[in-house]
């Protein structure tokens, strides 16, 4: 039997990868078996698959967008009248009915949040601001939370995008006076706290951390 052996001159006129492709076509012809010979092409020289269409997650029929709005609206009275525990079913109903319902899983995160289950009410005021990167209630919700468990540093980071998105937001530059106080940062804490009383004189927190930071 005649093996493929390459002709004399071949292998130094031919580039690596093709010397290597000529040897291993004889190993084949001596063993007799076979593998995919594109694993020991160049990259660029492989065929290229076609990419597989990600697979979408399946929509929220319209029907679940209302029916969520119906239990969102039904557990905001509820959280007013002060009955948490059914608020937090029917938010938990409206999020399990539609998780792209920023107004459900903002609501439920305040409800945590006044349970002191801060993490979760962290995981929910996040998921909200992605919904609505624009709304500054739950960027202040999670730094309010970071700050029940001592985590300034990100309370500070989210105080600072919320004065960005809405610098006329009196409760949002006093917190952030709260969080760089903590930090020891007198310099921004007194700027907070400035800013805090220049848009409500009255806001006694924001005078008070004005006055202990030498502001």
């Amino acid at each position: 039997m005649a093996f493929p052996f390459p002709e004399p001159g071949f292998a130094r006129s031919c580039r690596p990868w093709q010397r290597l492709l000529a040897l291993v076509l004889v190993a084949i012809a001596l063993s007799g078996c076979s593998f995919d010979l594109g694993s020991l092409m160049p990259e660029k020289d492989k065929p290229r698959e076609e990419p597989k269409p990600a697979v979408s997650e399946s929509a929220v029929s319209a029907g679940n967008v209302s029916e969520a709005q119906s239990h969102t609206t039904k557990a905001q009275a509820l959280a007013k009248s002060g009955d948490t525990a059914a608020a937090l079913e029917e938010f938990n109903r409206a999020v399990t009915l539609d998780p792209y319902n920023a107004q459900a899983l903002y609501g439920r995160a305040l409800v945590y949040q006044g349970n002191n289950e801060h993490d979760f009410a962290i995981a929910d005021f996040g998921a909200a601001s992605g919904l609505n990167p624009q709304k500054v209630e739950p960027l202040l919700g999670r730094a309010i939370s970071y700050l029940a468990i001592g985590k300034v540093k990100e309370a500070a980071a989210d105080l600072d995008e919320a004065s960005e998105a809405d610098p006329h937001n009196a409760q949002v530059w006093t917190t952030r006076g709260q969080a760089y106080e903590k930090l020891g940062d007198k310099t921004k804490a007194a700027a907070s706290y400035a800013r805090a009383v220049a848009l409500r004189p009255r806001d006694e927190a924001a005078r008070s951390g004005l006055a202990r930071v030498g502001g």
